[in-house]
């Protein structure tokens, strides 16, 4: 996975100890003829854990995350997509990484919709994941890996007819 500069600097500095990054995930939706009954998600299959999931990224310091959010769905899948409201504020657990590192992100979820006809179909963009595709929300429970249950709680949240995002004091698993 691409770490940012910012935190190849910080972790110069600080080495393994735990760091706190705001995340954005992009639950991004495409308008199909069928309605709004079983919609199309933007997936992805992570190339480090082979997890999949909807777009996530990490904000850079002074990026709105929203534009973040549109970002990361540009670089990793190769899709315009454009930011329509807050679904979900959450704090994850600590995520310890393979060489020790220790995170925690505050996760901002944004629904975001597809720019029709400005892209190809999805594909993996920049070597962050290995697999690009819509998805079925119906789908998702068959995926393999099996789609984790914060992912389609955050999926869920911004499918849902809500104007305030839903808060999530810590997700787990």
């Amino acid at each position: 996975m691409a770490i940012p500069e910012f935190v190849l600097a910080l972790r110069e500095r600080i080495g393994t100890l735990p760091l706190w990054l705001i995340g954005c995930t992009a639950v991004v939706v495409r308008t199909t003829t069928s309605g709004d009954d079983d919609p199309e998600i933007l997936m992805v299959r992570r190339a480090d854990n082979g997890a999949w999931t909807p777009v996530t990224g990490i904000v850079d310091p002074g990026e709105h995350p929203g534009i973040a959010a549109v970002r990361e769905v540009a670089e990793e899948a190769a899709v315009t997509a454009v930011v329509e409201r807050l679904a979900q504020v959450g704090v994850t657990g600590e995520v310890v990484y393979p060489n020790g590192d220790r995170t925690q992100y505050l996760d901002l979820t944004f629904r975001c919709r597809e720019v029709p006809g400005t892209d190809a179909e999805p594909h993996p963009a920049d070597g962050e994941n290995t697999e690009a595709g819509w998805v079925r929300r119906s789908v998702l429970p068959a995926l393999d890996p099996p789609v984790q249950p914060t992912m389609l709680a955050r999926i869920d949240a911004a499918l849902a007819d809500e104007v305030a995002p839903r808060m999530v004091a810590l997700e787990r698993g």
